[in-house]
């Protein structure tokens, strides 16, 4: 016991009650913190290991931008620029809706991690960064891992002279998207539909209208389904629709929902509850012929594998901005791949995480469809997008995302264009409530 006592002193630098055990404690591990007792070793450790495997290219300096389009956005774009001693720079986007101060000043945070370090041992970083951090990541450190991902994998492209979707061993293919499109009047949605055609767009995505109470009154799931029905007459039967319930149905709701509107042959339903009610999702994936989809909010494949494991999802719909980026977004992916889930990522902050995420989906064997969240018509935003980038930025050609053919993710991006959209805080996402001043899920 005094043996096992010992080694438990020695190996942890443990301050136990006594002084002998004091004595050895102090003698053995004189670097550990005062009064908390959990550090293993001094912040400070040099990593000799991979002193023969250096490419030369050493990290100089980690910038991170916040970028308002407009000041009342709880979305403004946080772009993360990697810089290195050659010359070649990377850049990535962490973009968090409602908290782009926090992730901000977590990418700051991660400088210690990266500064003089080789930008090439991407993968050796990611685990630095996840693992080193001790608290398991959240969705702010998961999108400030993101963002430096990002700009590491931008790096290494460029530097080996090829786009990131080659390094993963993707194809030159075009990648399949959707468009967002609520029901409108009937004239709007025969248009849109006539628009859909003439543009080769296969597929559009609707959001479930209203909030529910936990047990809902027939009436409202009444205008639910109808509000559905309507989607499937305005559109027609060759457009694949999906419609995003947002989580803002109970399990018992959104299992009355899904059952009525099966014949509507949806392409799937995205989030019918919180995806951390897991048991809940999978009871509705059991009962429901309409493939089920949800992902949006969860953190490196970690968060995703008990959905993954108890069945509870059809299709995962992870977000390059949050999930980890592109080495969080992979092992997500293959992850679902395994259990034969489809993959159909998320995409709903700025351009950058939108690009690096065509750059994965053209690697994925099990990739379905790639969201761009925006109208199908072009806005003010994708004319900004295009400004900065020099071309249509997530605008489909016949119904497909053109990929980069330039090395790294592919593109250049000039300081300067972003400082036309100084960063002005972050409005805080939308707050909803019941009628009886509860909070409403969503």
């Amino acid at each position: 016991m005094k043996s096992l006592w010992r080694n438990i002193v020695l190996r942890r630098g443990f301050l136990a009650l006594g002084g002998a055990s004091l004595s050895l404690a102090s003698s053995r591990a004189p670097n550990v913190l005062d009064g908390c007792g959990c550090a293993f070793a001094p912040p400070a450790v040099v990593n000799h290991a991979f002193d023969n495997l250096q490419s030369g290219i050493k990290i100089t300096n980690v910038k991170v931008f916040g970028v308002s389009l407009t000041p009342q956005s709880d979305r403004p774009y946080v772009f993360v620029k990697i810089e290195t001693n050659q010359g070649v720079v990377g850049w990535g986007e962490g973009t968090l809706e409602g908290k782009a101060g926090a992730v901000m000043a977590c990418v700051n945070d991660f400088r210690d991690f990266l500064i003089n370090a080789d930008p090439m041992q991407v993968e050796h970083h990611w685990q630095s960064m996840y693992v080193h951090s001790f608290y398991r990541a959240g969705p702010v450190m998961g999108s400030a891992i993101s963002g430096i991902d990002q700009a590491l994998w931008d790096i290494r492209g460029k530097v080996l002279g090829v786009p990131v979707y080659k390094l993963l061993g993707g194809s030159s293919g075009a990648i399949r998207g959707y468009y967002h499109a609520d029901k409108g009047t009937p004239e709007a949605m025969a248009k849109l539909r006539q628009w859909t055609i003439e543009q080769g767009v296969t597929c559009l995505k609707a959001t479930l209208p209203e909030y529910y109470e936990w047990i809902e009154t027939h009436a409202k799931i009444e205008r639910a389904v109808k509000s559905m029905q309507a989607l499937r007459e305005g559109f027609g039967p060759d457009i694949d629709i999906a419609v995003d319930f947002h989580a803002r149905t109970s399990p018992s709701v959104a299992q009355i929902i899904i059952k009525e509107i099966e014949p509507l042959n949806l392409l799937f339903v995205e989030e019918p509850c919180p995806p951390e009610n897991v048991g809940a999702m999978a009871k509705i994936a059991r009962h429901s012929t309409t493939p089920i989809a949800t992902g949006e909010r969860l953190v490196t494949a970690y968060g995703c594998r008990e959905l993954v494991e108890m069945g509870a999802v059809d299709i995962l719909q992870p977000d390059i901005n949050h999930v980890g980026g592109i080495t969080g977004l992979w092992k997500a992916a293959s992850l679902a791949g395994i259990s034969g889930i489809s993959m159909a990522p998320h995409a709903c902050e700025g351009p950058i995480g939108a690009i690096a995420t065509l750059h994965v989906d053209a690697a994925l064997p099990n990739f379905l469809i790639q969201e761009t969240c925006r109208p199908p018509m072009i806005s003010t935003q994708d004319k900004i997008w295009e400004d900065w980038f020099g071309h249509p930025v997530m605008r489909t050609v016949n119904g497909r995302f053109r990929l980069p053919d330039k090395p790294g993710l592919g593109f250049e991006l000039d300081e300067a264009s972003l400082a036309k959209y100084p960063f002005s805080g972050t409005v805080p996402m939308e707050r909803v409530y019941h009628e009886d001043g509860s909070v409403a899920e969503w």
